[in-house]
């Protein structure tokens, strides 16, 4: 059966507000509570009963603003083109930005207080509930401004904001790439959605122009992408100096309590497994028969006639199986995602592009995708659902005030479920085709969550650097460095065509600040894990779902320990390039099974 005969499951969006007049008497509320809040400014020190008050206020505050937003952002999200839905959060936006003045007093206060005095108001059992969140603000005391200028900070959120909001504007609406015709002479509209699965065709004259037409646009809009994104990075680097921090890296990180070591370590281990990954490139290049690889030759399968699709219903139920070794509670919760609808799968138009999890303690854990019926799709299900248990379970499981989970774990509960797919659909074959077609999903999932995310890591750091330099991100030097670090990266069997030069203004991610290393940290934390659950212990599993339930209830370091991978060193990278490697290896031996080499 064709995916695209079954319908694809959207968002209960009335889950959250069941109609925008709704969403209004909502909106209507954050200013009065924001008074609330307010109305304790000069009374932090007055006592622990006080402090406890005002904490409750800002939490109730928080778990409100939170709920407004999200139905804002979700509406948008489903098709961005939509004026009412981009009224909503312009609307929003601006209400947050006039009233964070009046929430920037409380850091500065509580900092403020005598060291003597807090220290017994955390001793105080009315404070026991709060007393982490009050000592990581107070570990914050070097990096926190006065009153008058954390309101300064306030005041400008929205403006400096704005060069984010200019490339999704950019990006996700008011580009059109046209159409472009397959193999087989069809033409299709060209989009972020469609994109993917274009670069996938086993046509190799289609994947070319494919590349090629989607980075003309591109740059015909190069010094519009390369300003968006030099003020993103220039705020980056401002906020970390006026914030008295050595640099954008260590301000970014350090809301993880992760050090710059980690980061550093992350690149180095990878540099020095790159011999690994250009054997794989040799072996593609061999399979497909060429002189050179090029970028566009990353995507499409090796083995193009063990290419299969998949009915949305088909990869639920794969997902389903696949994470078994979790036990019968995680299937249980797992199938809210389907009976509550907190999937939005169809293509459209002016919708998001990419996928995502997004959501909060008062929502259900929602996740976007685009589902187009691949393989690819169904590892992406499995991914987001990752992310929208490890919400669901920190939820579930942490009070509202520890119930989010670091970033820097973020990407930990999904890559573990896509490695547990690939391993249920491994255990399931006997076909060496398919068998080969799988060790190469999988080589390429590292590849492109290890080895290509540490690559854009590699360049946001060199961005960042460049900023802090006095050096202004121009397209020519992002160009340039790009460019480097793609040849760099993929050696010798590759030779890009120049269009790759450009691919840094279509990643969303450099606008995030130093997320992307995280894929890469996660993924090599996921391989571990995804070995202990399939082990059948029973402690190895209870410790996984303790790290699911842990939220933000210790530091990250400490989550990942307890879970039984320390990220603090770069043995779990190591060892994930090793399995890389090992699985190149194996997909080695299917291909001459197969006689394709």
């Amino acid at each position: 059966m064709s995916a695209k005969n079954v319908k694809l499951p959207e968002w209960d969006l009335e889950a959250i507000y069941k109609s925008p007049e709704e969403w209004e008497k909502a909106f209507e509320e954050i200013r009065p509570m924001t008074e609330k809040f307010a109305a304790f400014k000069g009374r932090l020190g007055e006592s622990a009963e006080v402090l406890k008050e005002a904490v409750e206020a800002y939490l109730a505050l928080s778990r409100l603003t939170e709920k407004v937003y999200i139905y804002a952002h979700l509406t948008l999200d489903q098709a961005t083109g939509v004026d009412s839905s981009r009224v909503r959060m312009g609307k929003l936006q601006s209400l947050l930005a006039e009233l964070a003045p009046q929430e920037a007093f409380f850091t500065p206060e509580l900092l403020r207080i005598p060291k003597e005095t807090m220290d017994t108001f955390l001793k105080d059992p009315v404070l026991a509930f709060c007393r982490r969140f009050l000592e990581e603000i107070l570990a914050e005391r070097d990096h926190v401004l006065s009153e008058a200028e954390e309101k300064l900070l306030g005041s400008y959120s929205q403006v400096i904001g704005l060069s984010g909001n200019l490339f999704d504007t950019l990006n996700d609406t008011d580009l059109d790439f046209g159409s472009i015709r397959d193999g087989e002479g069809k033409r299709c509209k060209l989009t972020h959605g469609s994109y993917r699965a274009l670069m996938e065709n086993p046509d190799r004259g289609t994947r070319e122009r494919t590349c090629k037409k989607l980075y003309k646009v591109y740059r015909q809009f190069r010094n519009t992408f390369a300003a968006a994104l030099d003020g993103t990075v220039r705020r980056h680097a401002v906020k970390a100096k006026v914030r008295n921090y050595e640099s954008a890296l260590c301000a970014a990180l350090n809301g993880d309590r992760v050090p710059e070591s980690v980061y550093r370590s992350l690149i180095d281990a990878v540099h020095g497994k790159l011999p690994g990954f250009y054997d794989y490139m040799e072996l593609r290049k061999q399979v497909m028969k060429l002189e050179k690889l090029d970028m566009y030759d990353m995507l499409n399968p090796l083995l193009p006639g063990c290419s299969k699709t998949y009915t949305f219903e088909e990869a639920a139920r794969l997902v389903k199986e696949a994470v078994k070794p979790m036990g019968e509670e995680y299937g249980r919760y797992l199938d809210l995602a389907f009976s509550q609808r907190w999937i939005d799968a169809p293509e459209r138009q002016g919708k998001r592009s990419g996928a995502f999890s997004s959501g909060c303690y008062d929502t259900y854990p929602y996740m976007l995708m685009t589902f187009k019926g691949t393989l690819n799709d169904v590892f992406t299900l499995a991914h987001e659902l990752g992310h929208s248990m490890h919400s669901y379970y920190s939820h579930l499981t942490q009070p509202y005030i520890y119930s989010d989970y670091k970033i820097f774990v973020a990407e930990v509960a999904s890559t573990t479920n896509e490695i547990l797919l690939f391993e249920h659909l491994l255990a399931q074959s006997t076909d060496p085709r398919f068998r080969a077609y799988l060790y190469a999903h999988i080589a390429d999932e590292i590849r492109g969550t290890i080895y290509r995310q540490t690559m854009f890591a590699e360049f946001e750091l060199f961005m960042h650097e460049t900023v802090e330099q006095g050096t202004p991100l121009t397209a020519d030097l992002l160009n340039k460095k790009y460019y480097e670090l793609n040849k760099l990266y993929y050696g010798p069997a590759v030779d890009p065509l120049k269009e790759i030069e450009l691919e840094w203004a279509r990643i969303p991610h450099f606008h995030y600040n130093f997320y992307v290393y995280k894929y890469a940290t996660g993924m090599s934390a996921a391989l571990k894990l995804a070995q202990n659950l399939l082990s059948g212990d029973p402690a190895k599993r209870d410790a996984y779902l303790g790290f699911l339930k842990a939220g933000s209830s210790k530091d990250v370091l400490d989550i990942m320990k307890d879970a039984g991978v320390d990220l603090s060193t770069p043995e779990p990278v190591n060892a994930a390039l090793d399995y890389f490697s090992r699985m190149v290896g194996e997909l080695r031996k299917e291909l001459k099974i197969c006689k394709e080499i």
